[in-house]
This record gives structure tokens, C-alpha cells and sequence, in this order.
């Protein structure tokens, strides 16, 4: 997986990290991408706001075929603390499939890393 990282929020520093040595997606085969065009994971990590949803259905939309979303903590799966404001996106599986969840406030390095093994296996045993 090539995933390209769409940090928003506080959950982008545990993305960070979670590239970093002591959890090393590397080792996955996970190594991040710059470019859409290069990537076939996009990792929505934080608060979606609505002025932010055109530019990220713009990165979906660039990215190849085949392609799959991680929706990383509360604040991208369900608005989390920031649910009842009017700029927040209360849920961002409504304008793009969310092919996997890592809940938490913030959500683990670990957690993510688990999260991409799991959706890794998946594509496995669909081919």
C-alpha cells in the first residue's frame, strides 16, 4: 500500500509517528506518497471540515484505480468532540467509502498500523 496522507488535525501527528522507528509502516510496505497519482490508500487523519470536503474528494477523485480510505479518530469517523458545529462534517463515509476505522481520540500508531495490515489482507483474499 502506498498510501497518501491527508493530515487535518491532531490524529496527523499520530500518522506521523506511526511512520516514524518504533511502529515503521515501512515494514508493512507502506511508504508515503506525495502525489495522488502515486497512491492507493488515502488516510483521512482528523477533523473534516466542509471547506476542506471539495479539496479531498479532489485527492479521491486523482487517485488510480484500485483505491481505499482509512478514516483515522473520532473527529473524521463521526465529528468527534467538534460533532455539533455547523463547519464540521459529522461523517466523512458519507461522501467517500471507508474501507477501514481507526477510532480513537487520538487513535494510535499502532491502531493505524493494525488497521492497514487488516485492510491489506482484505485486498489479499479478494484477488
Amino acid at each position: 500500500m502506498w498510501p497518501l496522507s491527508c493530515g487535518l488535525s491532531c490524529c496527523a501527528i499520530e500518522m506521523m509517528h506511526a511512520a516514524a522507528a518504533r511502529v515503521d509502516l515501512d515494514r508493512y510496505g507502506c511508504l508515503f506518497r506525495p502525489s495522488p497519482r502515486q497512491a492507493d490508500l488515502l488516510i483521512i487523519a482528523g477533523t473534516v471540515t466542509t471547506k476542506m470536503l471539495p479539496q479531498l474528494l479532489t485527492l479521491y477523485a486523482q487517485m488510480l484505480q484500485p483505491k481505499y480510505v482509512i478514516a483515522m479518530g473520532s473527529c473524521a469517523i463521526n465529528g468527534g468532540l467538534y460533532a455539533q458545529s455547523p463547519s464540521v462534517v459529522p461523517n466523512v463515509g458519507v461522501s467517500l467509502p471507508i474501507d477501514a476505522s481507526v477510532p480513537g481520540c487520538p487513535p494510535t500508531p499502532e491502531a493505524l498500523a493494525d488497521a492497514i495490515t487488516k485492510l491489506q489482507l482484505r485486498i489479499a483474499k479478494r484477488k
